[in-house]
């Protein structure tokens, strides 16, 4: 049972941690009425798809590269942690303005606008997918799948609802992104010590 639980709430922080931006582009989506309800579900589940389907092949290369040197690319979400950290220092706000994604898409399908864009947001999940899938077994890396899509059915969900709830919203635009950093950096940790890698530094 603990094992499971394990699992899932690893997958769960390691989705919220890195989709946390995707609920700002998500409410543009929604609140724009070129974009139709089913396309926006199908582009991004594409996305999420291409995010989770490179990261997952790109953990392969654990087979023949040993767990301890794999989980040095713990160290990416540590940096996008810190980078972030250092932008809210400096006063810069993380995050991407919905519009500038919408007006990019014109001219395009809408479903593959949408997929694009989701896959341009969540370029940076790579780094933290990768690392994460390398060092668990291959039924945990479809369990993390599963886990995924549900928790983009929530995201979908959650965005549609502070569409129609804007108060709501306003308090996760101004906090949220301040979470993310400490989130991120804390990931990276956990993989750097189970993939062994701290062992490389004694």
């Amino acid at each position: 049972m603990a094992y499971v639980l394990g699992v899932l709430g690893v997958a769960i922080v390691t989705f919220t941690s890195t989709n946390i931006d995707d609920i700002f582009v998500l409410l543009g989506f929604f609140a724009d009425p070129k974009f139709r309800l089913r396309q926006i579900i199908i582009g991004q589940y594409l996305g999420i798809g291409v995010l989770y389907g490179v990261s997952a092949i790109a953990s392969l290369l654990a087979l023949v590269i040993p767990a301890a040197y794999i989980g040095l690319l713990g160290l990416a979400p540590i940096y996008f942690g810190l980078s972030r950290l250092w932008e809210l220092w400096n006063g810069g706000e993380a995050g991407d303005n919905p519009q500038d994604h919408a007006k990019a898409s014109a001219g395009h399908g809408n479903i593959v606008a949408i997929a694009l864009v989701t896959i341009a947001n969540g370029g940076d999940n790579i780094s933290v997918y990768t690392p994460l899938f390398a060092t668990r077994s291959a039924y945990e890396v479809l369990a993390i799948g599963c886990i995924f899509a549900v928790l983009t059915a929530v995201w979908l969900g959650s965005a549609h609802s502070l569409v129609n709830h804007p108060k709501l919203g306003a308090p996760i635009r101004r906090h949220g992104h301040r979470v993310v950093p400490f989130v991120l950096i804390a990931l990276g940790i956990l993989i750097l010590y189970e993939a062994g890698t701290v062992t490389l530094f004694r």
